[in-house]
Parts: C-alpha cells; structure tokens; sequence
C-alpha cells in the first residue's frame, strides 16, 4: 500500500462516525427535545412558580385578578407555597396590566399596623418593596403598576413601576404583635386598608375586594411532570418574549411550544417532556444540596439566595455580562418573591444539614440556641419546611416559632432554645416545632428589620445540633 492510500484511508476511518455519537435522526431529535426540557426547567421555573400560585388563586379561591387574597390567620400547612412565612398575616394581589395600570396602596405605618411587602413581574423580578422597608418609608404610597412600554401620562402623587410584562403580583405581610387572637385580628383589620384598583377608576375607586383562603388547601409546589410545559405556555401566551431570554424562542418550539398555537404535544413528546422535568429536578436538587454559599465561616447557615443572583436581580439582569439562570432556577425550585432591599426589611438564613453534616431526619430530635440579643428591630423566627417540597410540612398543628410567641421561654442568660423533632421534650412544648418522622425537613431562620451585628457578624448563629435521645 502507498504512503498516499494509507493516509486517505486514516482520514476516511477518523472521518467515520463512532459508536460513541452514531445516533440515528430519531434519536438525535429525542435526545434534543429531552435536553431542552431539562433547559427549559431551569429557566422557565420562575414564571412557573408565579403561574402555579396565579392558577390557585383562581381556582381554589373566588379571588381574580386585581382584587386580593389573603389568609386571616397566620399561614399552615394548608399553605403550599414554597418556604412562606407563619408569623405574618399573609396578602396576595395577583395584577393584570392588559387593560392599563393598576395601582396597589399601601397605608401608612402606625400604631394601627404596618405592611412589609414587595411587589413583582411574572419572572419574580422585584419591582419595589414597600411599607417602612420600601419606597414609601413607611408613610403609605399608591404604588402604580405599569405594563410594557407604557407610554402614558403618569399623575403626581404615584410611585411607577415599570413593568416589562403584564402580570405579575405583590406579597404584602401585614406584621403581627404576636400570634394572640387579638393581635392577628389588629394585623387583618390593618391588612383591609390595602387597596387594588385601575388608574383609570382612580377618582372613585370601587372597593377592593378581599378572599379568604384560610384553611384552604392552596398547593403551589413546583410539578416535576409533563404539567410543568403546560403552566410554561401559559406565561408565553400571554406574555411579550423579553430580549434576554429570545434565544429560547426556536428552544421552546422544539418542545410544542409557540406563541399563537395551541400547546397538544404527542404521546411520545410528553414522555420526554416528563423525562426532562424529572432529570431538571435532579440538576436543581443536587445544586440545591451542594451550593448554598455559607453565611459564617464554616457554618450550615446559608444565604438563602446567592449574592450573585441577588446582585443581578437588583439591576434587574441589566448587566451586559450576567445572566445568572441557573442560579435563579435553583433559588425559585425553592422559594418565592423577589426583594429589592434584601437585608434591610428582612433577611433569611437556611440550614439544610446539622452541625455535623446530616441531613435532617424528621425521626430525630435537634436544638437550635438562639443567642442573647438577636439584631432585629421586629421579630426573629425560625421555620421547619418539608425538604422535599420546600413547603410547611404537612398535617402538623405549628409551622415556626418566633420571638412573638408569649409562651416561649428564655434562659437566665437571655439565649432560646428551640427544638425541632416528632415530639416535644419535657416541659419545652413552647419551644417546640413538630415534624413528620417519615420525611426529611429544612429550616429557615428570619430576621425582621435585621441591624448592622447580623451584617458584621458580630452576633453569630450557630448551628442546630442533633439532641441524642
């Protein structure tokens, strides 16, 4: 054989395809549709989040769009959201700009009460905050929701919030004293001042209509199915494609979903739908898992959201060189709301694993001692959430324990000890935050109106260690 003859035929067998990557084109284009899924999971998991919520609200409850629903004690594990707050009287208005601007007012701070709220788009991209925390430092604003491009007349008096999407929605806490019945009463009664209404019926405002959801089963816990792709096209049939995300036009179309046609994919499509949402809550979970960035040194005490993803978020993903979706992917599998001003109405702290490293067994029994002097100028709470739906865990009687429980005991020093685990210690039922022994939990630790120690770390949380029965 000819030097020649030997080097052509090298080139056609390094040429030929291996077994490695020899796929025949119906398995190219299934692999393609499962890969997508699995993307399309990652990002689109914010405006599912909403739209899961969205669908609940008028579904489960009488409440439509521009009005409010609100929950008139504080929240169980009736509520499915995702990693709610208990010790706060709960309002949801879920906005619709189709037809205008809507405004949301919010009364001022007083004796009477005052509102720790923040008010989003359809991606959970924080639009302001409100009440002492927010724009309004605590003196009452009429908040002014704008849709995309709104080029109108914007009257005095209003704070607008240019939004780049129609829906979106506001979560207004309405802060409680204490969990007595008389407080929760106060905090409600507060909570009916809010008001939603059009711009354009501002001269005369109709009366805000307010649903109770209390003891209702209000289940918003992200679907790892087929059902995921369904609530997606939802939000691209309604809402205009951002120029950030236009590369997942041709994505999405892949996968039976486009603007202006009906989303019906085939058998076998919405078996590799179903793959792709399974595989995409893998991905999420293991980074859940694995990257939580610690607030302290060497502490199970993490950020609840990356830094990084808080930081673009604030700029509302304006930086020409961020985009963080795989951050904001894993931070909404788990939580929901965006903040304008982390840190300064309140700041989270999750702990997924004990001091040791554990997972935690909701079998088992664990004491978290809340040091002496927590830095808040409102109230601390800590929370126990079911691991793997991140919402209140179900059929138990108490979700948290707070600073505003009368019956909560202190040492002589000052420090709190909480426990978390199936059944109360001795003498420590105040104290006391119950789980279900068949399932594994998470926790988080809130600081409301949280001061400068928390920031310079001067006054350190440690971690909730395993009480060995």
């Amino acid at each position: 054989m000819t030097v020649k003859k030997s080097v052509l035929m090298m080139a056609a067998v390094a040429l030929m395809p291996s077994a490695g990557w020899a796929f025949t084109p119906q398995e190219l284009s299934e692999r393609t549709i499962e890969r997508r899924a699995v993307e399309a999971v990652i990002w689109g998991i914010p405006a599912v989040n909403y739209d899961l919520m969205l669908q609940e609200s008028l579904t489960r409850t009488k409440a439509k769009v521009n009005e409010i629903v609100y929950w008139s004690k504080p929240l169980d594990w009736h509520n499915q959201t995702l990693t709610p707050n208990p010790d706060a009287i709960y309002v949801m208005a879920f906005t619709d700009t189709k037809k205008g601007p809507v405004v949301i007012e919010v009364p001022p701070a007083d004796d009477s009460g005052s509102i720790n709220g923040n008010i989003v788009n359809v991606w959970q991209m924080a639009l302001e905050d409100t009440g002492p925390s927010g724009a309004d430092q605590g003196k009452g604003g009429k908040y002014l929701v704008l849709p995309p491009d709104y080029s109108g007349t914007i009257p005095e008096g209003y704070i607008p919030l240019q939004s780049d999407t129609f829906g979106g929605y506001a979560l207004l806490r309405s802060n409680l004293a204490s969990h007595s019945d008389a407080d929760v009463a106060k905090s409600v009664r507060y909570a009916k001042r809010l008001k939603v209404y059009p711009l354009s019926e501002a001269e005369k405002p109709p009366q805000t209509v307010f649903t109770d959801a209390e003891g209702v089963i209000f289940d918003s816990t992200i679907r790892y199915d087929a059902s995921f792709y369904a609530s997606l096209d939802r939000i691209i049939q309604t809402e205009p494609w951002l120029t950030r995300d236009r590369v997942m036009i041709g994505q999405l179309k892949s996968l039976g979903i486009e603007k202006g046609k009906p989303f019906s994919p085939a058998p076998a499509v919405t078996r590799l739908l179903e793959a792709g949402a399974k595989e995409g809550h893998a991905w999420l979970e293991e980074k859940y898992d694995t990257g939580l960035i610690p607030f302290y040194e060497n502490s199970k005490w993490n950020y609840a959201a990356n830094p990084e993803l808080v930081k673009s978020a604030q700029a509302a993903y304006g930086g020409p060189d961020a985009y963080p979706v795989d951050l904001r992917g894993v931070a909404y599998s788990y939580a929901f709301v965006g903040l304008k001003r982390l840190g300064t109405g309140q700041f989270y702290l999750i702990s997924i694993k004990d001091k040791d490293g554990h997972d935690f067994d909701g079998s088992k029994t664990y004491r978290l001692t809340v040091p002496a002097n927590v830095p808040v100028q409102q109230y601390w709470s800590l929370t126990a959430y079911d691991r793997q739906t991140h919402a209140l865990i179900r059929n138990v009687d108490r979700a948290s324990r707070s600073s505003q429980i009368a019956e909560l005991q202190k040492n002589a020093d000052g420090t709190v000890d909480i426990f978390v685990g199936p059944k109360a210690p001795d003498g420590k039922d105040g104290n006391w935050m119950p789980t279900d022994p068949k399932r594994t939990f998470e926790v988080m630790f809130r600081l409301y109106a949280p001061t400068k120690a928390l920031f310079d770390k001067t006054w350190v949380l440690p971690d909730i260690v395993h009480v060995h029965e």
